[in-house]
């Protein structure tokens, strides 16, 4: 079925008390951010998710995109649905007025992508690059590049590409080949490309490729990439589309999932050299590149949330209406909501859902505050936190999809493991998340180095600050907020203690921050999810004085279970991370 109803309610909850949008009007050129807009935003966002894009979801996973004579056709349907994406402005949502945006704040985009994320994962993707495409363009690319490419990126009328790893690569990207030789004011590129997302299809006039590649004498490693802008096809002088510039899909890949979405192998310079032009300096195209992939990976962690949530939304159907067995308190046969295994489960997915929720629309905010603060310490303290969580949000919320779509095919039962009830598409698509934009352990591995070790823990630090006041906030509520206190403030002390390890041990073991990492992400994920469910559940404790709503009950409950059940992984994570690497390294590797 095609069913889905975009959390509404939880979404406009999240965007108010814990993104604080009140916070983010105030920014400048955000004032008409007012909660009464965006609530209207994200309801027109869940009708069209709703109406429009997931009926298609199961016809892209049945009909993906196909391949013939050197272009790509999209999934019946994907064409017309998103040229609804595009007239109805959602594209240009977040960009800068100067080149056809809204203006709003980038969180509100990031909710967007949820709903879209949610209802389509395969098409959502294409608008998705396109985004993170303008953004390198409009931090790096000349003036004359802007001009002629950044109003129609922004729309939508024309999508980007992210064209980056080639197949002796991989995630190293210092052994990326792709050559681009300089002629005239451009360069001529050739190489071969892969795993390149939405390389190809017929739905936009145009699709803008950002190319890592070497020039002649660029020096090894990777500070010989540099990024250039490829366009499909030429521009006229007026322009106007021109003739198509040398480069081709050569192959799709056979996919476990998303096979709607095309990923192409894509080949340039067949006949010479395909046409691209410098973004950015020579030798910078990784910093370059990393604006872009920055902005993909935080929303490829919410792109965990959103088919999480689907999964969810399905299993819990299911759950209402399969009648199977006995349950105390029911008469006859009973529904398997009643079953208290499938309870934890359906608890389990619930809680972890709106956990990464949080955790995802934080970052966005803290994003926003990085780049529109009118204090330049504001700022740098916004980007801080904005830097620690994304390979939070990236690896964290991407690793608990895949628990959360695997747990809504057991509460399916054998029904989960055929085709036909849907509860597999979302297992299999939800596994390429914790892969792309950096797998977990590249995620892992930025938040151990480059977060916590380069500043000697003190960003991470601040964070468990934060933690803290809302232990105290939760000791001062009483009415059995105490035991959430103290679940809290040792999920805190173990965070605590799991960086020091970190930090004592990383000099002294060459392997130990890679050996430590993963699990110091697991960590910060389940103690910071753990703290914002917290923080959510003091908010509706508060609104139950004046409330008798059910929703804010609910709000207490979930982020109950999720100290009771989800947080005592903490500590197991922090035991694993405290054995070093001894053990993970002893074996020689014809052991294996």
């Amino acid at each position: 079925m095609s069913y889905y109803q975009a959390p509404v309610r939880d979404i406009q909850f999240v965007i108010e008390n814990i993104a604080d949008l009140e916070s983010l009007a105030r920014l400048p050129g955000f004032e008409d951010a007012d909660p009464e807009t965006v609530a209207s935003i994200v309801e027109e966002a869940s009708k069209l998710a709703g109406d429009v894009l997931a009926p298609l979801n199961r016809i892209g996973d049945q009909q993906g995109a196909t391949l013939e004579d050197g272009n790509v056709t999209a999934s019946p349907g994907f064409g017309d649905a998103y040229r609804q994406i595009v007239e109805g402005g959602w594209n240009s949502l977040s960009f800068n007025p100067e080149y056809g945006g809204q203006g709003m704040p980038g969180l509100l985009a990031f909710v967007i992508s949820e709903i879209w994320q949610s209802a389509n994962m395969a098409l959502s993707l294409c608008p998705m690059l396109t985004q993170a495409a303008v953004e390198a363009l409009e931090a790096h690319g000349s003036d004359a590049l802007k001009q002629q490419y950044l109003e129609k990126l922004v729309s939508g009328e024309w999508t980007g590409a992210m064209d980056l790893t080639e197949p002796q690569a991989g995630s190293d990207l210092a052994a990326v080949k792709t050559k681009a030789v300089p002629n005239g004011d451009h360069y001529l590129l050739s190489g071969q490309k892969i795993y390149i997302t939405w390389g190809d299809h017929g739905m936009t006039d145009n699709i803008i490729h950002f190319v890592l590649a070497r020039t002649p004498d660029a020096p090894a490693g990777v500070k010989g990439i540099s990024l250039f802008l490829v366009p499909k096809y030429l521009l006229n002088d007026d322009g106007s589309i021109g003739k198509r510039n040398d480069m081709r899909p050569l192959s799709l890949e056979h996919k476990l999932g998303i096979h709607g979405s095309p990923t192409c192998v894509m080949g340039f310079g067949d006949e010479g050299g395909a046409v691209g032009y410098l973004v950015g300096e020579e030798n910078n195209g990784l910093a370059c590149m990393f604006t872009m992939m920055n902005h993909a990976r935080l929303n490829v962690g919410i792109q965990g949330l959103g088919i999480a949530e689907r999964a969810y939304q399905r299993a819990v159907r299911y759950a209402k209406e399969r009648v199977q067995g006995m349950a105390p308190g029911v008469d006859g046969r009973a529904t398997i909501v009643h079953h208290p295994d499938v309870r934890r489960m359906l608890m389990l997915m619930k809680s972890q859902i709106e956990a990464m929720r949080a955790m995802s629309y934080l970052a966005a905010a803290h994003l926003d505050h990085s780049h529109h603060a009118t204090d330049d310490a504001d700022k740098l303290k916004h980007r801080v936190r904005v830097d620690l969580l994304v390979p939070v949000v990236k690896g964290w919320c991407t690793e608990q999809c895949n628990e959360v779509a695997s747990l809504a095919i057991q509460v399916h039962g054998g029904m989960g493991y055929v085709e036909e009830t849907g509860a597999a598409q979302h297992y299999r698509d939800a596994r390429i998340a914790a892969i792309y934009e950096g797998t977990s352990g590249i995620q892992a591995q930025d938040l151990a180095g480059r977060k916590v070790i380069r500043d000697q823990g003190r960003a991470i630090g601040a964070l468990s600050d934060d933690m803290r006041d809302t232990v105290n906030a939760l000791r001062d509520a009483g009415d059995g907020f105490g035991s959430m206190a103290d679940t809290l403030a040792d999920g805190v002390k173990t965070l605590d203690k799991a960086v020091a390890t970190l930090l004592s041990s990383y000099e002294d073991d060459v392997h130990a921050t890679n050996a430590m990492a993963f699990n110091l992400m697991m960590l910060t994920g389940t103690v910071t999810g753990g703290w914002l469910l917290a923080k959510e559940a003091l908010t509706a404790k508060a609104k139950l004085a004046d409330s008798d709503d059910e929703f804010y009950r609910t709000k207490i409950v979930t982020a109950r279970f999720y100290a009771q059940q989800v947080m005592p992984r903490a500590r197991a994570y922090a035991e694993a991370l405290a054995a070093g690497s001894n053990d993970i390294m002893a074996l020689a590797e014809d052991q294996f």
